[in-house]
């Protein structure tokens, strides 16, 4: 099947590619049509991005939203290793379906800033407030609900802009973002923020994808071996907030400078596990230079499936990680392929600014002002390996 879907895809194409996933051991075909529709007056559809390995990544301009990606297995068999859902209505339904943020790319600003509260050149600015008491995501109504105008550059690549207009959600500023989907020969899901503004802002963008390297969400991610390279962590209160303290992980369940499964710790009698309910927390990245413009070739994360041999790494230019262990998944949601999602069966690794960095002057900023440019930068890197090491 892996060597048929090689020989075909730039042959017959990424239609013709896409349906042959239904002659595999699970239909893991997706129909487009069910995305072909308009919401808040805009187009939405379906991009699939495509490489020679016959790895394949969809995408929505809903929230510029990653679908569906299928990546072969240890044994050729093609996975799909991220949560969501079928349907454009089961994402932009926030009303029936309560709203999601599966592979969202999230703005303006990532995690949570505390009560919604930012100061910004000397002016006060209150934020809509969504969880806790505190502004998570850009708040209710953040980007993950907006619809970008999409644009197929080629097989490979996908390109996603967004214009939020001054004042969105009381963010100063119109803000013209994009993201750039690229999809490479070596399986890697290229992803690269940009953002420009009018006035001076706060803007923290990531990718909320919910992986399962186990390709079956039923087998949750308590098995999966996960490497953090970072020596330290920004504990939190029981609102989910940063205290404002970076603590070394070591000594504590939250140490993954030596690969370890997520199981292993996280039901630990500690107070952090406690407060998160499992693992959601951030991590400050031993490979970050300190700047935006200067990223080190390391591994930042690493994640592996012993049951599909899948491994996942992650390289970014940014200081921190969010690590997000589905600890509010509750088998009330079913996804793709009528899958329920239960506890824990997917981990989010959302490279950031960390949590409530305008409210913490000593921390990377998240300052954008008229003039500059935004850049951020994450790679999500699949392979095939017998055991997961550094």
């Amino acid at each position: 099947m892996k060597k048929l879907l090689k020989s075909v895809q730039y042959i017959l194409g990424v239609s013709m590619v896409v349906s042959l996933f239904a002659c595999a051991e699970n239909d893991l075909s997706i129909d487009e049509a069910k995305f072909d529709t308009v919401v808040n007056d805009k187009a939405v559809k379906l991009f699939t991005i495509v490489n020679e390995n016959g790895m394949s990544v969809s995408i929505t301009n809903f929230g510029a939203r990653i679908v569906q990606i299928l990546v072969a297995d240890k044994d050729g068999y093609f996975q799909d290793v991220v949560l969501g859902y079928d349907n454009i209505k089961q994402y932009a339904d926030t009303a029936t379906y309560g709203g999601s943020d599966f592979g969202a790319a999230i703005g303006r600003y990532a995690n949570r800033i505390n009560k919604g509260r930012i100061v910004v050149e000397g002016k006060e600015i209150q934020l809509p407030v969504n969880n806790y008491g505190h502004c998570l995501h850009g708040g209710p109504q953040g980007w993950q609900y907006a619809v970008y105008d999409g644009e197929q550059v080629n097989d490979s690549v996908v390109k996603m802009t967004l214009v939020s207009p001054g004042g969105d959600s009381n963010f100063p500023g119109e803000v013209t973002a994009s993201v750039v989907y690229t999809l490479k020969a070596d399986n890697t899901i290229d992803i690269d923020y940009t953002a420009t503004t009018t006035a001076t802002t706060v803007i923290n963008m990531t990718n909320h994808s919910y992986f399962n390297l186990n390709g079956d969400p039923s087998r949750n991610i308590e098995n999966c071996e996960l490497y953090i390279n970072a020596d330290y962590m920004t504990p939190v209160d029981s609102t989910f907030m940063t205290t404002g303290e970076i603590v070394s992980v070591k000594d504590t369940p939250f140490d993954f400078r030596t690969p370890k499964t997520i199981g292993k710790d996280i039901n630990a009698d500690n107070q952090q596990l406690k407060f998160g309910m499992g693992y959601d927390h951030n991590w400050c990245l031993n490979t970050y230079s300190g700047s935006a413009d200067v990223e080190k070739e390391e591994i930042a994360v690493s994640l592996w499936s012993p049951i599909t041999g899948i491994r996942l790494d992650v390289y970014t230019n940014e200081p921190g990680v969010q690590v997000y262990t589905g600890n509010f998944l509750d088998g009330s949601v079913t996804g793709k392929y009528g899958k329920v999602y239960d506890k824990r069966a997917a981990i989010c690794l959302e490279t950031q600014k960390y949590p409530d960095t305008p409210n913490k002057p000593n921390w990377p900023t998240a300052l954008l002002k008229a003039g500059e440019t935004y850049h951020s930068h994450c790679a999500y890197k699949f392979s095939v390996a017998e055991k997961l090491t550094k």
